[in-house]
């Protein structure tokens, strides 16, 4: 044992020994902070104050070591820093209180999972864990794992200092430190392909640690706001309007001091508190981001994410495969539609409740055989809300708005195409609105065990003769943008006085499922 770093963390000095492609052994030094001792914890806060411990410990430890790397200082080695581990173990098949659909484990065996960012996880790690202590009466493990923490991952998301690197160092970063590991950046476990084998510890939770900090990167660049900021109810829209809106009626929200929501942060995360008119910290940043996302915060989350993934299947699989490892409670699609049918008049609304998915971007992780259902929590929810600001029930709702199939596709301009052939499968489908996203949201929500739920707004009838041009449109949006928010937001807030775990319905579990959800 020894101290690398003047005032930092005693370290630990290995030996790997390699065998080239001629066969000549090779060794190097691999240096690591020191050892630590396993701990058990029936108490959930202190488990997860653990996990927080040797984090910390690790990522200080990369931190130090690139900063000398900088310099020019760093002792030519391997350096390597771990991800803490969390162990869970039981021997019976015995039945836990399986009414939630997670926080329990179905047969005995070594469950296990990678964390990062714990102090950012904290309030969903220790939910999760109380709920696997009182279930099974058993104690859970934290250790260091032996997976390493990438150094690109060590370093805060959207760090300078991931590129910087001076000409006069000659020794490789990846001879260095650890770098992505794709082996390790997958969704086996959530798309059910993942193989366990005898011997080797079952899946604890649905995303390894090295894939939640690539997603947690990838947020801050596609969103241009951090993480942290994010809320457990997210809207997705495909129209700056709806952005203008959000950010009017936010501001005015924050002026007036409503009690619902304390601070309103937009990209470059500036910030405007509770009771100011003005933004009191944060920069803009110097040109708009692809997804740019706007959060009216809540006390534990329980505000409102708005993000513009624009137009396409494309962006929104991948802003949601992101999103999805901050877990979050609920997400809508807020967009515009093409109506199908005579009966529908611009303006109208369609509450999905079942998907036509000719999106094609998720077709290798979830097969299109498989059905997407309606969540009945989401959709009393969103009915809900439409019949309180519209002001009609009932029966009178039907006039403004249609629950029915809603086709995704892939290319905008499909009425281009002959239209016999896609025509005729529309109304086979039964579809009533067709888009580009709404189904793709859905159905990563359903690989991804995310609630979801789609309410769209007619703004051109294509097969009607009704096509969306520059005049008409403008009208729309100033009659229609502000209701269909609006709804869209109480919606959530509806949802926010459910209890979580009625959201997480069992629908979204399959035969195997993590521990966490």
């Amino acid at each position: 044992m020894f101290v690398l770093f003047a005032g930092s963390i005693a370290v630990s000095k290995h030996v790997i020994v390699s065998q080239n492609s001629k066969g000549i052994h090779m060794s190097t030094d691999l240096i690591t902070p020191g050892p630590t001792s396993p701990q058990t914890y029936t108490d959930a806060e202190a488990a997860v104050d653990q996990l927080i411990h040797l984090y910390k410990q690790s990522t200080h430890f990369l931190r130090a070591a690139f900063a000398q790397y900088l310099t020019g200082e760093l002792p030519p080695h391997k350096h390597r820093a771990y991800y803490p581990e969390i162990r869970f173990r039981t021997s019976t098949f015995a039945r836990a209180d399986s009414r939630l659909s997670y926080g329990h484990v179905d047969q005995p065996g070594l469950y296990t999972t990678t964390v990062t960012q714990p102090v950012l996880f904290r309030g969903y790690l220790i939910h999760q864990l109380l709920l696997l202590i009182k279930n099974h009466n058993e104690p859970v493990e934290v250790v260091m794992s032996d997976v390493p923490i990438p150094l690109h991952f060590a370093l805060e998301a959207g760090s300078a200092l991931a590129v910087q690197r001076p000409q006069q160092i000659t020794t490789s970063l990846r001879d260095t430190f650890d770098v992505p590991d794709i082996a390790q950046v997958n969704d086996y476990i959530v798309n059910g392909t993942h193989e366990i084998k005898p011997g080797l510890p079952m899946p604890l939770a649905p995303f390894t640690a090295q894939r939640v900090d690539y997603s947690l990167h990838r947020l801050v660049h596609y969103t241009a706001t951090s993480p942290e900021h994010f809320q457990n109810y997210v809207l997705f829209t495909n129209y700056p309007f709806y952005i203008d809106e959000f950010c009017r009626l936010a501001r005015d929200l924050m002026a007036s001091g409503d009690s619902r929501y304390h601070s309103f942060v937009e990209p470059g995360n500036v910030i405007t508190l509770n009771g100011e008119s003005e933004p009191s910290s944060g920069t803009p940043p110097p040109r708009q981001s692809q997804m740019p996302a706007f959060h009216l915060k809540a006390g534990k989350s329980r505000g409102i994410t708005l993000v513009n993934i624009g137009v396409g299947p494309s962006n929104a699989k991948t802003i949601t495969d992101h999103i999805a490892v901050l877990r979050p409670h609920a997400w809508l699609m807020l967009g515009h539609c093409a109506g199908l049918r005579n009966t529908q008049e611009l303006g109208d609304y369609v509450l999905a409740h079942a998907y036509v998915r000719e999106d094609k971007v998720l077709d290798a992780d979830i097969p299109v055989w498989v059905p997407i259902p309606a969540l009945a929590e989401v959709q009393q929810a969103l009915e809900g809300a439409v019949a309180e600001i519209t002001g009609l029930e009932g029966y009178e709702l039907k006039r403004i708005m249609r629950t029915g199939t809603v086709a995704s596709i892939d290319n905008r301009n499909w009425e281009l195409q002959d239209q016999k052939e896609p025509v005729r499968r529309l109304s086979q489908s039964r579809a009533v609105a067709l888009d580009m996203e709404s189904a793709t949201i859905a159905a990563n929500g359903f690989r991804l065990r995310v609630p979801y739920g789609t309410l769209l707004c007619v703004s051109d009838k294509p097969l009607q003769g009704e096509l969306k041009l520059p005049g008409m449109a403008s009208e729309f949006y100033q009659t229609q943008v502000s209701q269909h928010l609006e709804i869209g937001m109480l919606a959530m807030q509806k949802m926010s006085e459910m209890k979580a775990e009625k959201l997480h319905s069992r629908k979204l579990r399959s035969f195997f499922e993590t521990a966490f959800q």
